[in-house]
């Protein structure tokens, strides 16, 4: 389950449908993603074919993150069967 949000245009486009804070077209990918995320119950649940699951280092440790086209990541923590601080960024 998706407890919260960082990127406040990702959030409104998983609440309302709004494309207008995030790359519209990314919004199927990203639909699919934030189902997927929602759903979640453990983290291997969210290893699905095309999304590249991997743990971040550094900096972001403690994030998973999974691809949504070229640079662009959706990157959050995953506690306790809940997903938190989802974020949308372009990592490069």
């Amino acid at each position: 389950m998706i407890k919260n949000f960082r990127h406040v245009g990702l959030q409104d486009f998983y609440e309302t449908g709004s494309k207008a804070g995030i790359r519209p077209d990314h919004a199927p990918r990203l639909k699919r993603i934030l189902g997927v995320l929602d759903a979640a119950l453990v983290i291997g649940q969210v290893d699905v074919p095309g999304f590249r699951l991997h743990k971040l280092s550094g900096a972001l440790s403690g994030f998973w993150a999974v691809t949504v086209n070229g640079n662009w990541r959706i990157i959050f923590r995953f506690e306790n069967g809940e997903v938190e601080l989802v974020d949308y960024l372009d990592h490069h």
